[in-house]
């Protein structure tokens, strides 16, 4: 049996989404889950794309200063309805406004990545992708926000769960809205001298398709 010459370093989320641990698991990726705690604030005048992205960096980084040695994986997810930023519901009312709000019509839904390779080299982006909700009533709203599924999601939904009945469609990458877009995470990994096979991370030879 042949080991690989360069083995991949540690693998770590840094993020507490079961939603981004649960598409790493479909990967066949070991990792391990080590959230990290910083201030999710928008900047005033920030861009939605590099707002999502910002954040991304400075959750892999904080994660990076304590595991050097790691590749970090750092992710923001944001909802955008008119202009307007919809972050986590900030109580069972706030849900039931945000999915009324959504009701019927078309939002975009952001998510940042980033990841930070051991020697302190961070690599990010982001992706968008567009989402209908079909037309519903505040009732119904009501019932989706008490089974507590909304509670912990941007934009008070979860496409992958129980609020996968409230769209209509989306234009763009489904994993995107799920908050982990895994184009963008090849893309990333690929850049930083490592590609994706099917449950392993490999050592790319050559030079960087991104730089």
């Amino acid at each position: 049996m042949n080991l690989p010459s360069n083995p991949p370093p540690p693998l770590i989320l840094a993020s507490a989404s079961p939603r981004r641990a649960e598409l790493l698991s479909r990967l066949g990726l070991t990792f391990s889950v080590k959230p990290s705690h910083i201030p999710e604030e928008w900047l005033e005048g920030e861009p939605f794309p590099e707002h999502a992205e910002r954040l991304s960096r400075e959750k892999a980084l904080h994660v990076a200063r304590i595991h050097p040695e790691a590749l970090i994986l750092g992710g923001d997810t944001v909802v955008i309805r008119d202009a307007s930023l919809l972050g986590k519901p900030t109580g069972p009312e706030d849900a039931v406004a945000m999915l009324s709000s959504l009701s019927g019509r078309s939002h975009t839904v952001i998510s940042g990545l980033a990841v930070a390779f051991p020697g302190g080299r961070v690599l990010s982006g982001s992706m968008s992708t567009e989402v209908t909700f079909r037309s519903f009533d505040e009732t119904l709203a009501r019932r989706y926000v008490e089974t507590g599924e909304p509670m912990d999601k941007a934009g008070a939904y979860g496409i992958q769960g129980l609020g996968s009945s409230l769209v209509a469609g989306i234009k763009g990458d489904y994993h995107t809205v799920m908050g982990l877009p895994l184009p963008l995470l090849m893309d990333l990994l690929r850049a930083g001298g490592w590609r994706y096979e099917f449950g392993d991370l490999v050592p790319r030879g050559g030079e960087s398709v991104l730089d």
